[in-house]
């Protein structure tokens, strides 16, 4: 079993904690993103999509999602559960995990893809054609980003995690998501958000953020 991994993406990065939450340890191969080695044929063949992280099982099988990959390592062991315990539990980081994807990871992605010239032809990722950047989406994902902080911001302000009582995926995937729109010069949503900032810090207190 070869975990591919990245060292800044933020896809790799949400697996690398959860990893690290588990105390589980997997063979790793880093791909270097900035001088394309995710495109080139070797890698290609590993996972057509050219995106990281990839999780190879013994038998070959490629799992190409970091949820995935996560999904994968929660069945095998499941203690501490990250997705959660109950059926409420897991329903609830369910669906936070799909808002935070669709309401901030993608804002993220809208924001950066679209505005670095590296992505030229390249504005989404996968197993696509070419396609272009579309200037616009640069501001539309800085709006969304504003829009959810707003929204998390809120919702934290009751509760101590995203999905409930305890530390789950849903606040791996909101911190990194959060931590990867501050790295890529979006607004710090910590700013003037008093219940988002605190849960922020007391996510980046634990040692997995570090992984």
């Amino acid at each position: 079993m070869k975990l591919y991994d990245a060292a800044w993406a933020p896809s790799p990065r949400r697996v690398r904690i959860f990893l690290a939450e588990k105390g589980i340890a997997v063979e790793r191969v880093t791909v270097d993103l900035k001088t394309g080695e995710h495109l080139r044929p070797d890698f290609v063949r590993t996972n057509p999509q050219r995106q990281l992280p990839v999780l190879v099982l013994d038998d070959g099988t490629a799992i190409d999602d970091s949820l995935g990959i996560c999904r994968y390592f929660e069945a095998l062991h499941p203690d501490p559960p990250l997705f959660g315990a109950t059926a409420k539990e897991i329903g609830l980081v369910e669906s936070w995990l799909r808002r935070v994807e669709h309401d901030w990871f993608q804002a993220v992605a809208l924001h950066f893809r679209n505005r670095v010239p590296a992505f030229a032809d390249r504005a989404v990722s996968g197993e696509w054609p070419p396609i272009p950047q579309i200037p616009a989406l640069v501001e539309r994902g800085q709006c969304m980003w504003n829009a959810f902080a707003d929204v998390l911001d809120r919702h934290l302000a009751d509760q101590r995690h995203v999905a409930g009582d305890a530390f789950t995926m849903a606040d791996i995937a909101a911190f990194v998501a959060a931590d990867f729109g501050i790295a890529t010069r979006l607004p710090d949503p910590r700013e003037g958000r008093e219940a988002l900032a605190r849960w922020h810090a007391a996510i980046a207190a634990r040692p997995s953020a570090s992984a």
